[in-house]
């Protein structure tokens, strides 16, 4: 009840949301599109996943790779609806078919460049941001890990593992039917385009979260807290050996904070366990740092 009454009271800013997604969609698919056509496709790099058995296919046949890129995407998506849910599912398929439309319009403009290595780092960037984008609005541009969720239900692999194997297996085809500098060049781009995908996910100001125990934990989180500028929070632990009680001290820090916090924690105790791990976003609480007189 208290779900549909916020929602009827603020339709103006639902709206906003939806239409903030479809833009974020257009926009990486057609990012995507530009990888592809102005930059992979021209210098015969492929990307890995479901678009590059498409353009594989498309070189092959002679036909235009928008028609591979739907048809072998939405079968899967069909088929992985229960598991993806309707939301994802239908996001997904939009993106996709913005993508394929993209891929047809841009097959008139000519190639930014002829050089294979300036097209597979700067195709593997942009397409990198256009997946990002696509992603990060609740949508994705390639069905394979839709079968890589199906197959590790009835298979000891993890999704990861399966996504790694039809990528090497995709990428290595490259060899054979580009020719194996091609496919080292296909491994840059799919490289790049990956590592662009997490900066434009996660952001370049990445947060950190950070755990710490230690038998000076008020020093320590007075110390993050004065020289750092950050809250910290004091969380109650039990230790599995002793069964002592501990202190745990929970804060989150920026990328460029973490060797400070390092050298805080070494100076106050050098025994003390360390945790830090990535984090995607932050919202709320008191993350905005304090100010340091």
């Amino acid at each position: 009840m208290e779900v549909k009454e916020c929602v009827a009271k603020h339709p103006k800013l639902n709206r906003l949301k939806l239409i903030r997604r479809i833009v974020f969609m257009i926009v990486g698919a057609g990012l995507f599109s530009v990888g592809l056509e102005i930059f992979l496709v021209p210098n015969n790099i492929i990307d890995g996943g479901i678009t590059g058995i498409s353009i594989i296919l498309a070189h092959e046949t002679r036909l235009p790779l928008g028609i591979f890129l739907t048809v072998l995407n939405v079968p899967f998506l069909l088929l992985g609806y229960k598991q993806i849910g309707k939301t994802f599912a239908f996001s997904t398929l939009f993106a996709v078919l913005m993508m394929s439309i993209g891929t047809s319009l841009l097959i008139p403009v000519p190639p930014l460049t002829i050089d294979p290595l300036l097209a597979s780092v700067f195709g593997g960037i942009i397409l990198g941001i256009g997946v990002g984008l696509v992603i990060r609005s609740g949508g994705s541009l390639d069905g394979t890990e839709i079968v890589a969720i199906l197959v590790s239900k009835k298979s000891p692999f993890s999704v990861g593992e399966i996504v790694m194997f039809f990528n090497v297996f995709i990428l290595g085809s490259a060899g054979f039917v580009f020719g194996w500098d091609h496919a080292m060049y296909s491994l840059i781009a799919y490289f790049i385009a990956f590592k662009m995908i997490d900066i434009t996910i996660e952001g370049v100001d990445q947060s950190k979260s950070v755990w710490i125990i230690s038998d000076n934990n008020d020093e320590i989180g007075e110390a993050i807290t004065s020289r750092l500028g950050r809250g910290v929070t004091y969380l109650e632990g039990e230790g599995g050996f002793t069964g002592s009680y501990k202190k745990v001290i929970f804060c989150v820090i920026s990328r460029l904070e973490e060797a400070k916090l390092k050298s805080i924690v070494d100076e106050m105790d050098t025994g003390a366990f360390l945790a830090i791990g990535n984090i995607h976003d932050v919202k709320g609480g008191r993350f905005k740092k304090k100010d340091i007189h």
